[in-house]
């Protein structure tokens, strides 16, 4: 549950949850939740709980879930380098498979169309030939009562120390420009903004790397909306956000 009240009014988490039927680019359009009755509420947070309890069940499977505080106040979710979540087994088991019953239809299209080719492909543009070599920061969030305490920086330099041992990049999807400047600290560097385009306004991230030791990056910001052809390989993946904390 922590990262599910982290990112509970996160633009990006809330972009496969806040969809009105029948309405907006696609069948599908942004709601800001004015208006929503009690079990639409309802309905709606049980999904986005259910997004990061399955996104975290993979990562705990095949990637690697670090937390810090006494009530796990604070959780990072990280694609190690060389690993993925693509197998099926790594699939069923955590239960993401359900997202495709759970989705509306327009959610789905988002999901399997939009964010899992977007995020594959601007990785393998941005990084190249260390795609693979590279520490991903899928999630990092912190429960709003814990804040302020250190606990996501902890996590941070933990995985840092071992990127800069290993001569590894850092690699991550920033949600905020708030995000943005929190992670520069730390010696990630904006390389590329991208855009999810389905709903009723354009959602932003930033792609940022930090190089081993914090250097400097030397790629060029630029703005990107590709697409892979085959995004069926990587239904093992979901979208790779963070927020600072």
């Amino acid at each position: 549950m922590t990262l599910a009240h982290a990112f509970a009014a996160d633009d990006y988490a809330r972009y496969l949850v806040d969809i009105d039927h029948g309405h907006g680019h696609g069948g599908g359009g942004d709601g800001d939740g004015c208006g929503l009755t009690p079990k639409e509420e309802a309905r709606r947070w049980r999904l986005h709980v259910d997004i990061l309890a399955y996104t975290v069940a993979a990562h705990c499977m095949g990637g690697l879930v670090t937390a810090v505080g006494p009530e796990f106040d604070s959780v990072a979710v990280w694609i190690p380098p060389g690993k993925n979540l693509d197998g099926l087994w790594t699939h069923f088991r955590s239960g993401l498979w359900r997202l495709h019953f759970k989705l509306s239809a327009e959610g789905r299209r988002r999901y399997y169309d939009e964010i899992l080719p977007l995020l594959h492909d601007t990785k393998a543009a941005v990084l190249g030939p260390r795609d693979a070599d590279a520490w991903y920061l899928v999630y990092l969030g912190t429960k709003p009562g814990s804040q302020g305490r250190g606990y996501a920086a902890r996590l941070l330099r933990d995985v840092m120390a071992r990127a800069d041992a290993e001569n590894r990049p850092m690699y991550l999807e920033s949600s905020s420009p708030a995000n943005n400047a929190y992670y520069e600290k730390f010696g990630f560097r904006v390389q590329r903004d991208i855009y999810l385009q389905r709903g009723s306004a354009p959602v932003g991230l930033s792609i940022m790397v930090r190089e081993p030791g914090g250097a400097v990056p030397t790629a060029a910001r630029t703005t990107y909306q590709g697409t892979i052809r085959n995004p069926e390989r990587h239904l093992g993946w979901h979208p790779g956000v963070e927020i600072s904390t």
